[in-house]
């Protein structure tokens, strides 16, 4: 019954938003002498910070149009060169005959959309043939295209890197660091002929014993039926997913803005005081953020509840215990593929050391091919995304990519 309150709630604030979107057009209205006084711009601004934080997002538009490529700006198109049923594979097509290394960027399936990481996308796009892992809303996939669990991320990830061919590289940007290593080291122990040549891993909890954050406490203070019978809920109908038990985005989301609740609180004061004063690009800064940071999908019951048992309770991976369709994960296979693990200093989802643990389950890798590498001053999102991302990040990537092929 959550999702189903959600969505009563959702649709009995339709009115107030509806009203507040109207009295705010009527008081940034100039024809309104009110909308010239200080009283009337607070009015039009509270009203506009309701509608903006009651209305529901749905999944945004990567909008790169365009990017450089060796000093040429070129057009950039969105393609889909691989369906299925719980993702697709999409290569940002450049208009230009410059050939690059190909990179796939495996984003997240944590309750956000891939879109997410449009930062990363467009500081990679002028120097690789860029693909990313575009995963489908849960609510969205009917019951009848079946189930999608941890070995199903897996094998996803094994099938793009195939279509992608050999020599290419992938990145991991937070969740996917495990089944995208757990993906390398079966690729590497199968000699198999699209292994990657490089993988860089950003944020992972790979072993989330180490530096465990208020996040990684959470997972295991409770078992695991606590999470299956308070968290994990039934589609409603009319979503054509209806009756798929799922980890609702919305309480995600909700999860992760109580963990800094001040700071959205600020933010959002923040944004009132721009609004009132007239500083139009601060306020469409912040509304951009949130318009994205609020836009949020829904994960199977089977694949939340399996990452959360088997990554952040029973850690499986650095334990050497993880199994895939019943075959034991050996990270020790992996011989020849360089790996790059980037941590943020305040990281507060996967903290400093979570990831680099991977570097301690390849003993067989050679250290040339080892890098690490920890960005002061950034957080979780600052990894990859914002100007230390642009300025700092990018570069070490792509210097890595560069001595790996």
């Amino acid at each position: 019954m959550l999702y189903h309150f959600y969505e009563y709630g959702r649709h009995a604030l339709t009115p107030l938003r509806m009203a507040a979107d109207h009295t705010q057009n009527l008081f940034q209205n100039p024809m309104n002498p009110l909308s010239h006084t200080m009283g009337g711009r607070m009015v039009a601004a509270a009203c506009e910070v309701l509608e903006h934080s009651t209305r529901e997002y749905g999944k945004p538009a990567f909008n790169l149009g365009f990017t450089e490529v060796e000093g040429q700006t070129v057009m950039v198109e969105e393609e889909v060169v691989l369906r299925k049923p719980f993702g697709q594979l999409k290569h940002f097509k450049r208009g230009c005959d410059v050939r690059q290394d190909k990179m796939l960027i495996v984003a997240p399936m944590s309750g956000h959309f891939a879109t997410l990481l449009r930062g990363t996308v467009e500081a990679m796009l002028p120097h690789y043939e860029v693909y990313i892992t575009d995963w489908r809303d849960a609510k969205m996939t009917p019951l009848y295209e079946g189930h999608f669990d941890l070995d199903d991320y897996v094998d996803y990830v094994m099938d793009f890197l195939e279509h992608l061919g050999p020599g290419a590289h992938v990145m991991a940007v937070c969740q996917p660091s495990v089944p995208v290593f757990t993906a390398l080291a079966l690729m590497e122990e199968e000699d198999h002929p699209a292994r990657p040549a490089s993988l860089t891993m950003m944020g992972g909890p790979i072993d989330t014993r180490v530096n465990p954050t208020e996040v990684n406490d959470f997972a295991t203070k409770r078992p695991l039926s606590w999470f299956k019978h308070n968290v994990v809920t039934t589609v409603p109908v009319p979503n054509p997913g209806m009756f798929r038990r799922v980890y609702p985005g919305f309480l995600q989301l909700a999860g992760f803005m109580a963990m800094n609740l001040s700071n959205h609180m600020t933010k959002h004061m923040d944004m009132f005081q721009h609004l009132v004063e007239g500083d139009g690009e601060s306020a469409d800064a912040t509304q951009a953020f949130y318009e994205e940071y609020r836009s949020v999908m829904d994960l199977t019951e089977e694949f939340y509840l399996q990452t959360v048992d088997k990554v952040f309770r029973r850690h499986l991976l650095p334990r050497h215990k993880l199994t895939h369709r019943g075959r034991l994960v050996d990270p020790s296979k992996i011989t020849r593929t360089s790996i790059f693990c980037v941590e943020g200093e305040l990281d507060d989802i996967s903290g400093v050391g979570q990831t680099q643990a991977a570097l301690d389950l390849t003993p067989n890798l050679p250290k040339s091919k080892k890098h690490h590498f920890v960005q002061k001053g950034v957080g979780h999102y600052g990894i990859f995304n914002g100007r230390r991302w642009r300025e700092s990040i990018a570069p070490k990537v792509r210097d890595f990519t560069a001595d790996a092929r």
